[in-house]
């Protein structure tokens, strides 16, 4: 095959795929119009496909009647066939316009210059001149390059990626204008697939401009397949089929050979297909509409919730990440009625220009995500239906899980709220015995001074109503040590007015603990005891010592509060246990604040006596 038939074979299949392509277009631009009134796809991309099927349908008819020698008609097909080529790169300025009004007017400037050209062509057809105009050629390249120079003055702000593709597509067409006006045939067939072909461009450039997902989907998977699926078959007949054909005339002719080559090479065509369609697709998501990957979406979005706090702050992640993958204008939710039954192919509904998801909550309410204003009348293909539907199962999953959560910790809150009011009765009860018995020792030590030492009676009945006054006021579980050695003091002044000399105290208490909490009247029942069964059954009386210290023990802070006194040891028993109300008293309210890392110990002293202590947790304290 010698160059001229080459190039006139690239031609041929050239306006042939042509043909298929734009008529895909068209019937897409049919079936799936948009909103009335919606300019993008009823009109630019319907004007695009008439376009580009005037222009292939005129040239292919021009090649087969010139080619059965007849030219009847031709000059005005060849004329209405150019018209059609030289309006694409007025709908290409259009579409980048994109309806702003800085730059209609270069718009309505595109499209007089197209109806100058189309007016040269029919004007040298009805003349009888040579068809198509040069003149008219030649003027459509440099208005083509002046397009070029005029939209990159006036976009500055447009990407450098959209500026490359419209750029490119009218510098194309321009080169390829300007390879039309020659008169001379060309036997190169790369130059004529691109001098013939230069619509292609021009319609895939206006639908990436404006309408990236309103048929990428649909047209360009489909029309890159097409055209990879055509340049396979050329070159298998280029580079295959004609040379073994040539060599098979040399030797005796077999129809049956050479038909068995071309089905051959038609079945190994057919079986390359999946992989060019699988290529094209690859091509379009990828690199053209940059497409995320679903998995990795849904693995993102998953992680993202497990952080939300509640189903607002959950659906506003899920609504902002899908709407910005989806390139939705904006989305809202809503509460929703749930559901009976259903399958997941439930979850999502397409209204146009938009998603509604279903968000299926195993309890009211349910939820509905709605994405709105997809960006060029985008279409959600089954994978990211799909992706939306796994989407919404992830989301009713974590909400459930956060309402279960949010019931659990509301259920065990109660209970605390309840285990903490028992408690502090508990508290209240085991305070409520202290200060009755507290009272009655008083009350029986005012008895005695009034009937030995009435004035002496009288300042102590004076102590006392201080005391109980500092006592019933007191209104917190915990009070410092210092505020504790306080009311200590004024159980003593009574105390001592009962044993005069007989009664002897050494208090011990170092600053650094005088302002450590400490339960209230934990202290005062202690110092009690040591009085009563350590100086008041003794003739002689005797000490008490009060002390305080820090220790530190197994990693950890105590305070020790120590009473020891001079007397019999009443109250210990053999065990080390203690016994009696007071002291009984002291063990609970400690077993309820600080659980076990509290202890009293009720012991024989050293010599004599009885050795009473606390041992405190400093800064810790529980609930049981």
């Amino acid at each position: 095959m010698n160059g001229l038939n080459a190039a006139l074979l690239v031609n041929l299949v050239g306006f042939t795929v042509g043909i298929a392509l734009y008529g895909l277009l068209a019937a897409m631009v049919i079936r799936h119009r948009g909103r009335s009134g919606d300019l993008g796809v009823n009109t630019l991309l319907l004007l695009t496909a008439g376009l580009g099927l005037l222009w292939n349908v005129g040239e292919l008819l021009v090649l087969v009647v010139r080619d059965f020698g007849s030219t009847s008609g031709l000059p005005f097909i060849a004329a209405a066939a150019y018209s059609a080529l030289g309006f694409l790169p007025s709908v290409v300025v259009n579409s980048v316009g994109g309806g702003t009004k800085k730059i209609n007017w270069l718009a309505y400037a595109a499209y007089l210059l197209s109806s100058f050209a189309a007016i040269l062509h029919f004007w040298a057809a009805f003349s009888g001149a040579a068809t198509p105009s040069d003149f008219a050629l030649r003027t459509l390249t440099f208005g083509s390059l002046v397009m070029v120079v005029v939209l990159l003055i006036f976009r500055p702000k447009e990407t450098l990626e959209r500026k490359s593709i419209w750029a490119a597509a009218l510098l194309i067409f321009a080169v390829s204008s300007l390879h039309l006006s020659s008169k001379s045939a060309e036997n190169s067939w790369v130059v004529e697939l691109f001098a013939h072909q230069s619509s292609l461009p021009l319609a895939l450039a206006i639908l990436y401009q404006n309408y990236r997902f309103a048929f990428a989907d649909l047209f360009l998977k489909r029309s890159i397949s097409l055209m990879l699926i055509a340049l396979v078959a050329f070159g298998l007949y280029v580079f295959v089929a004609a040379p073994l054909l040539r060599y098979h005339e040399t030797h005796d002719r077999n129809d049956v050979q050479a038909v068995s080559l071309i089905i051959t090479l038609w079945i190994v065509t057919a079986l390359v297909y999946p992989a060019v369609h699988k290529f094209a697709a690859w091509f379009v998501d990828s690199l053209i509409l940059k497409r995320p990957d679903y998995a990795e979406l849904q693995k993102t979005i998953a992680a993202s919730i497990e952080r939300a706090e509640s189903a607002d702050e959950l659906l506003n992640i899920v609504g902002g990440k899908l709407s910005e993958v989806l390139t939705a204008d904006s989305f809202y939710y809503q509460e929703a009625e749930v559901r009976a039954g259903g399958t997941a192919g439930d979850l999502v509904s397409l209204p146009r220009d938009g998603a509604r998801i279903y968000i299926p909550t195993s309890e009211s309410p349910a939820f509905e995500i709605n994405l709105q204003g997809f960006y060029g009348g985008r279409r959600l293909l089954s994978e990211e239906t799909a992706m939306l539907e796994a989407v919404a199962l992830i989301a009713s999953r974590q909400i459930d899980a956060m309402r279960v959560t949010h019931e659990r910790c509301d259920r065990e809150f109660r209970e605390q709220e309840f285990s903490k009011l028992a408690t502090e009765a508990q508290l209240a009860a085991l305070r409520s015995q202290i200060n009755p018995h507290f009272l009655f020792n008083a009350l029986t030590t005012i008895g005695y001074l009034i009937q030995t030492s009435p004035d002496k009676a009288f300042q102590t009945l004076l102590q006392l109503t201080k005391l109980l006054r500092g006592v019933l006021n007191s209104s917190t579980e915990f009070c410092t040590v210092a505020a504790e050695m306080k009311l200590i003091e004024s159980y003593l002044d009574i105390e001592r007015a009962r044993f005069e000399e007989r009664l002897d105290v050494t208090v011990d208490i170092p600053n650094d603990v005088r302002e450590l909490p400490i339960p209230s009247l934990i202290l005062q029942p202690l110092v009690e005891n040591s009085i009563k069964h350590g100086i008041s059954e003794n003739r002689n009386g005797g000490e008490v010592k009060i002390s305080a210290a820090l220790v530190h023990e197994a990693d950890s802070d105590f305070l020790e509060l120590t009473v020891i006194d001079s007397g019999a040891g009443a109250g210990a028993t053999p065990s080390g246990s203690s016994t009696g109300v007071g002291l009984q008293n002291v063990r609970e309210r400690l077993a309820s604040h600080y659980g076990k890392r509290a202890v009293l110990s009720v012991e024989k002293a050293s010599k004599s006596g009885t050795r009473a202590s606390i041992r405190l947790p400093i800064g810790s304290v529980t609930r049981n």
